[in-house]
């Protein structure tokens, strides 16, 4: 079949890699002039790095090179990115800097259309644009008249330069990684950075006590089984009935650390809640050097605040501080969004509130011909993204025994329902699945009748889960989807 993907990011390059593998033509848009997705180097920002470890952050049968730090820049990343994409013959399938204006149903196949007004002709698309496709700015009001005056208010993804703040004073609107992330080398050269967090989130250290690397504790299943999810299975029966004191002891005490190794009381940094309820709100790692920055002085977190409003010189806090300001940076998340669809077929992949109803987050019910990946954040994005594209490769070869519409949208309908609960709404439109990422890859691999073995999988409750594991599964999925082929006559016409 001929496949348009939208998207050069992780979800897209993979999906790439695995269609052509299983003998599909495709081709990939992006408009961007790289690969990488949110690593392009038109949106990094200076100290942008991984949340998860590098060999978390890695595709099964391509691991990242030794000579990484543990932690890689968005720059490693993104060469990572690139490296991936020329070892597997994908660049030959790019159409960079290249926007997709719109995607319209016709006739049994799609039909694309660029920026150029240029029109192709597709069997199937993939849209893995990505869930930080589009940031969200603030509404502040007063924004002329602080920019009139030469104030500069910026998206984080466009801000890509520290010395941009040089002697400046600024604000950083945020407290997740990325406000964090962005924060220290900003303050490493302003006159003075101040960090505006409407609220306050549970930080978990790269080492725990300097001493134990995170991924020890929440990057393996024991980790993941902490968070109680849909249904409970095997060991989770025990940790969330006999063992829930332990359970949620085990992941306090993880709270009760992080306070102490970043001094959080001290500093009035404690959040609101335990940290068992960091799943309600998001999953952060501490960036390196945030909380010593605070300890010097360089960045003062003012809590519970936000912009009430801007003024020529500055900025009004919601308790009426004033506090001066150049330059104002955004990280404040950012929108999902599909606009090149039509709206018919946005009121399907919608629910009523705005959700995306996608089943396994890859497929919306009732668009035939329609997938997604990237649509699915975890804190194996490139795992995830990896088995999202080949279920896609196992649904084009009708290789998939699902269950009918109805069922698959009451079980999407249910699987929302639980992340309403489980994050206090908070999972960015149905695309985050954070922390359920193994269970989302295992749903993935039981519909394709595969899974890696019980002993492997066994061995990951107490060490970090290795995407490596899980190098066999393509090939395995090939051979099907061979066997298949070979085993369907053909008609040959006669002379």
């Amino acid at each position: 079949m001929r496949v348009a993907i939208i998207g050069a990011g992780v979800a897209g390059l993979t999906t790439a890699k695995v269609l052509l593998q299983a003998g599909h033509e495709v081709e990939v848009f992006d408009r961007t002039p790289d690969v990488g997705g949110v690593w392009s180097s038109t949106r990094r920002y200076p100290g942008l790095t991984t949340q998860s470890p590098k060999a978390q952050y890695s595709f099964s049968d391509f691991p990242m090179p030794k000579g990484l730090p543990e932690w890689p820049t968005g720059a490693q990343v993104q060469a990572y990115l690139e490296a991936y994409t020329w070892h597997f013959g994908v660049d030959a399938c790019l159409r960079l800097e290249t926007t997709v204006t719109s995607v319209v149903p016709v006739d049994g196949a799609w039909e694309l259309t660029t920026h150029t007004g240029t029109t192709y002709r597709y069997d199937r698309v993939v849209v893995a644009n990505g869930v930080f496709c589009e940031p969200s700015v603030p509404a502040f009001p007063g924004r002329e008249d602080f920019e009139a005056a030469g104030g500069r208010v910026l998206a984080g993804t466009e801000f890509h330069d520290a010395e941009e703040a040089r002697d400046h004073h600024v604000l950083v609107v945020g407290y997740g990684k990325s406000a964090c992330d962005v924060t220290v080398p900003i303050s490493e050269v302003a006159a003075s950075t101040d960090i505006i967090a409407r609220q306050l989130l549970w930080k978990v250290p790269r080492k725990i006590a300097g001493v134990v690397n995170f991924k020890m504790l929440l990057l393996t299943r024991m980790g993941e089984a902490l968070f109680r999810y849909r249904w409970l299975r095997g060991f989770e029966k025990f940790l969330h009935g006999p063992a829930n004191r332990m359970r949620r002891s085990m992941l306090n005490s993880l709270g009760s650390v992080s306070v102490r190794q970043f001094g959080l009381a001290r500093h009035d940094l404690v959040p609101s809640g335990q940290m068992e309820d960091i799943v309600k709100g998001a999953i952060g790692l501490a960036t390196e050097g945030f909380f010593e920055g605070v300890d010097a002085g360089r960045i003062r977190v003012r809590r519970d605040m936000t912009i009430a409003r801007l003024t020529s010189s500055g900025a009004v806090l919601s308790d009426g501080t004033v506090l001066p300001a150049d330059l104002i940076v955004c990280a404040t998340g950012f929108t999902q969004g599909v606009s090149f669809l039509p709206d018919a077929v946005q009121g399907r992949i919608f629910d009523e509130r705005g959700n995306f109803a996608l089943y396994r987050q890859i497929q919306p019910i009732g668009v035939p011909g329609l997938y997604f990946n990237g649509y699915n954040s975890s804190f194996f994005s490139p795992l995830n993204a990896e088995m999202a594209a080949l279920w896609i490769a196992a649904d084009l070869a009708g290789a998939l025994s699902l269950p009918d519409d109805e069922t698959r949208r009451a079980d999407v309908s249910a699987q929302l329902a639980f992340m309403d609960e489980a994050t206090n709404t908070h999972h960015c439109r149905g695309t985050k699945i954070i922390p359920f990422s193994l269970h989302n890859a295992d749903e993935v691999l039981e519909d394709l009748g595969l899974q890696i073995g019980r002993v492997t999988r066994a061995s990951h409750w107490l060490n970090p889960v290795a995407p490596s594991a899980y190098r066999k599964v393509t090939p395995l999925l090939l051979t099907r989807l061979e066997a298949m082929k070979a085993a369907v006559p053909v008609d040959v016409p006669s002379k």
